[in-house]
């Protein structure tokens, strides 16, 4: 039986390739935690997570303090039971982003590290429904864009044969959001869905009012309109109005997904495996969600999200936002508006060793003891 003989953490600062500004916050850095689990016959797997500016040496230090030092002599192929026994191990911190994202980081490395060994591609192993899935980009409909380069940007899109693109939310008057929604529209046609979201920004009240607006001009969804927090919110708010309300990038447990659905607060569901702790617990949402009769369109992340999609039967999209050209080769296959995942084993992400190694900004390795 192979063991984990050796863990590699690295932290990379990668910097947007646009300018990224929403109702709340902007995008300022991506921190990157990356982690490779080696076993005793040498082989490997790479996992990460991401945050938006803040946080990533905290990441790091639960990985280099708690987590990482208990996986070392584990059977690596127990992926769900190391899942469980490292959330116990952080009872006191979860749940909470933190927590979460560190436990993705070691998990997506454990799904690698078995793909790769079982010689299977991800979306195969996870469950294999599907061979592509379409894309809507969220890059060029950032909250300080004018109307006329959200025109642009969606025509564009929609040129390259993407079905989709999201504009994001919360001007100051509803008037000004309707403005900019109405000449999208007017550009695209009725046949070019268009992703609405506000990233919390609103208070129920406001949420009522605005989704008249979004009505009006045929939205797919409006995504995280209040504080992820008020699920009696969101459900009063899915009471109120016709549009699909998307929420699930400020959930991170399953629990948390299942008072939104029992409660028919969420009717698109929106998981981001390394909020949620990895691919372990965003296959149980999915799971979930397929239960409820509701669809999984998964935040950020494209390049990991792309096998997951593909690998169940209850996704309906894959949101385009580039993450990880700088510290990859191969990108991801998009053809006619539609993503296809890799073939080959584990998670589909072509690393660029060298490039990691460049960009890293702290390393730290852990061995067994023979090692």
């Amino acid at each position: 039986m192979a063991t984990i003989d050796r863990v590699d953490i690295s932290l990379v600062n990668l910097e947007p390739k646009v300018r990224r500004v929403d109702a709340m916050q902007s995008f300022e850095r991506q921190e990157t935690p990356i982690v490779v689990v080696t076993d005793s016959d040498g082989a490997s797997g790479t996992g990460y997570c991401y945050t938006i500016g803040s946080g990533g040496p905290s990441v790091v230090a639960l990985l280099e303090h708690t987590l990482v030092p208990a996986l070392i002599g584990r059977d690596p192929s127990r992926i769900g039971g190391i899942w469980h026994d490292l959330l116990r191990l952080t009872h006191a911190t979860s749940v909470g982003a933190i927590t979460s994202l560190a436990l993705a980081a070691i998990d997506t490395a454990l799904w690698d590290l078995h793909c790769r060994r079982a010689n299977l591609p991800l979306w195969k192993a996870a469950g294999g429904t599907r061979e592509s899935v379409p894309v809507y980009s969220t890059e060029g409909g950032w909250l300080h864009i004018e109307t006329g380069a959200l025109v642009e940007d969606a025509l564009a899109m929609k040129e390259r044969g993407f079905a989709g693109a999201k504009i994001k939310i919360g001007r100051p008057h509803a008037s000004e959001d309707g403005a900019r929604l109405g000449a999208v529209r007017a550009a695209v046609g009725d046949g070019f869905d268009i992703m609405t979201d506000a990233n919390q920004a609103f208070t129920l009240a406001e949420a009522i009012r605005r989704a008249a607006v979004l009505e009006a001009h045929g939205v797919a969804w409006f995504e995280e309109p209040m504080p992820a927090d008020n699920v009696e919110a969101h459900a009063l708010l899915a009471r109120a109005t016709g549009v699909p309300i998307a929420v699930g990038e400020s959930l991170y447990s399953l629990s948390q997904f299942k008072e939104y659905l029992s409660r028919g607060a969420a009717s698109i569901v929106q998981v981001d495996v390394a909020r949620i702790g990895g691919i372990t617990p965003w296959l149980k949402v999915a799971a979930l969600a397929e239960a409820h009769g509701v669809e999984v369109c998964p935040h950020f992340l494209m390049e990991l999200h792309l096998p997951l999609v593909c690998a169940v039967p209850n996704a309906r999209w894959l949101e385009y936002i580039p993450q990880l050209d700088e510290l990859t080769g191969e990108p991801m296959r998009i053809e006619g508006g539609r993503a296809y995942p890799s073939d080959v084993p584990g998670l589909g992400i072509d690393w660029d060793e060298g490039a990691i190694a460049s960009r890293a900004v702290h390393t730290r390795s852990f061995r067994s003891a023979g090692s």
